[in-house]
């Protein structure tokens, strides 16, 4: 698979300050995409209160700027900028790495998978368990309505979860309801456990 080199940042498109090595090249490292300065100003997540949750980054200024221009200005190119975290964080589990899905009207209209689009540039296998089942997004509901929202996911046909661990993927945890319906239904299909990683912790 051919890497993607930028030779200016895909945030602020200035020059990248950090040159493109032979070492960078020929090892398993993934090719710089912004600058430094962009790069400072996205905040760590610091995990204080689950281990069945893993999250990356807050959800701070620079990070809305970036999940705006990605998820609804249909920037696809910025799934490169996060590849070499995620890769760090999944790409020796053990799991099985399950995307959430995007209703398929949802699909046609962004044209591509935000969250498979993450996991594609940062060479993580996945499988699609789940599909999702209603178009509504969680974004434009209050906190109350996410909560006591009914099931928004189905299991796809003839796929066997018994006793199997897995790792749910979404790009953002805020209230929780997404992860919540999509461990609660893979779960009741037998896994063994459900644990859940996400770039954003809003």
């Amino acid at each position: 698979m051919k890497r993607y080199e930028a030779s200016k940042c895909l945030l602020c498109n200035s020059p990248l300050d950090e040159p493109i090595t032979w070492k960078t090249l020929l090892t398993n490292q993934f090719p710089r995409t912004i600058c430094t300065n962009c790069e400072e100003k996205f905040q760590p997540y610091e995990a204080t209160d689950t281990t069945d949750l893993i999250s990356l980054y807050k959800y701070n200024d620079q990070m809305k700027d970036y999940l705006h221009r990605y998820k609804f200005m249909h920037d696809a190119l910025l799934a490169k900028v996060f590849r070499h975290q995620i890769s760090q964080h999944l790409a020796k589990k053990k799991e099985i790495i399950v995307p959430i899905p995007m209703h398929p009207e949802k699909l046609k209209k962004r044209t591509f998978s935000h969250v498979d689009e993450l996991l594609n540039e940062a060479n993580i296998p996945f499988k699609h368990f789940l599909e999702k089942i209603t178009p509504e997004s969680q974004a434009e509901k209050t906190r109350e309505q996410r909560i006591n929202a009914p099931q928004i996911f189905a299991l796809n046909q003839n796929q066997d979860l018994h006793d199997k661990e897995i790792i749910l993927v979404d790009d953002i945890y805020t209230t929780g309801t997404t992860i919540h319906h999509a461990k609660r239904i893979i779960l009741e299909a037998g896994a063994k456990s459900v644990t859940a990683f996400t770039l954003i912790r809003g």
